[in-house]
């Protein structure tokens, strides 16, 4: 029988989080945390092989999903990191494995480096922020004028009403527009898990518009490489070939690492879990059943074709 996930919630700094669990609480516990504008349930073909041999959890992220927004429209990385230091403190989760996508495998990341002890193993996919190129980008430009950038752009977001769709259908040709390798079957299942039925019987996407504002004070790029060095366990970035983020194998970030290793994937973008679902999850479980990690960073990467 196919496992059916449970809904559950938490509480993060006063925020109701929601999370599915997968059952099987007797195995190891493996966490999935997704990336921006998404929600828990775009990992459900992930979870339902992975259910099989982990107690596999999946929260939404706050202000995604069905997690609450957060009340002032902030959405800092440190509030992520606390959002998933709580619910692996709250649920006693260390030491635990998680697979991480975008956002929230720079969200994993950082916590990995915090508290090395508490995770066995990290995959992330294509989780480790902006690449150099567009880190130099934005230092170009004084800290006053990305404070500006900013205060213009969320006063933009607060002017902007969340785009309504007349029907389910007209969301689920948006989604497919967004990833040419989706199946429909892929896309209507995002679909019918990413929207909310409005009053007036039309639907919008689930997540606060506020997210798309990033911003601009994080720690310092030295800093956040200092937490990618303090990270011990086995690390496994996974890139998608045809995606527009930067592999850090060929940028140099990959070298911050101790203990890591890049598998690229031909035929994919972004949503490499997605793209190649099938092949990624052979990825994984190989890499999870690893039993001498490799040491040190390699620069040259896995390609699966």
């Amino acid at each position: 029988m196919t496992p059916c996930p449970t809904s559950h919630n938490f509480i993060s700094q006063r925020l109701r989080l929601h999370y599915v669990d997968w059952g099987n609480p007797d195995a190891p516990p493996l966490l999935l945390l997704h990336g921006g504008r998404d929600h828990c349930r775009n990992w459900d073909w992930v979870a339902t092989d992975l259910a099989r041999d982990w107690h596999v959890i999946a929260p939404d992220l706050r202000g995604h999903g069905d997690s609450a927004w957060s009340p002032d429209g902030n959405y800092g990385m440190a509030a992520f990191v606390y959002d998933l230091a709580q619910l692996i403190h709250g649920l006693k989760l260390a030491p635990l494995t998680i697979v991480a996508h975008s956002l929230g495998g720079n969200i994993a990341l950082r916590y990995t480096g915090l508290y090395p002890d508490n995770v066995a193993k990290i995959v992330a996919i294509e989780g480790l922020g902006p690449s150099p190129a567009m880190l130099a980008k934005r230092d170009a430009k004084t800290f006053d004028t990305r404070l500006r950038d900013w205060i213009d752009e969320v006063r933009g977001l607060s002017a902007r009403q969340p785009k309504r769709y007349a029907s389910v259908a007209e969301a689920l040709a948006r989604m497919m527009a967004e990833n040419k390798h989706l199946s429909e079957v892929q896309a209507r299942h995002l679909t019918a898990h990413g929207v909310l039925q409005n009053e007036d019987g039309s639907y919008s996407w689930k997540f606060d518009n506020y997210i798309r504002g990033f911003s601009p004070v994080d720690m310092p790029y030295a800093d956040l490489q200092a937490l990618w060095g303090r990270i011990t366990c086995p690390t496994l970035l996974v890139y998608g070939a045809e995606s527009w983020a930067s592999n850090p194998a060929a940028d140099g970030r990959l070298a911050a690492f101790r203990n890591a290793r890049v598998e690229l994937f031909d035929r994919a973008g972004h949503w490499v879990h997605h793209d190649r679902t099938a092949d990624f999850i052979a990825c994984v479980r190989s890499f999870l059943n690893e039993r001498h990690p490799r040491e040190g960073g390699d620069p040259s990467p896995t390609i699966s074709g």
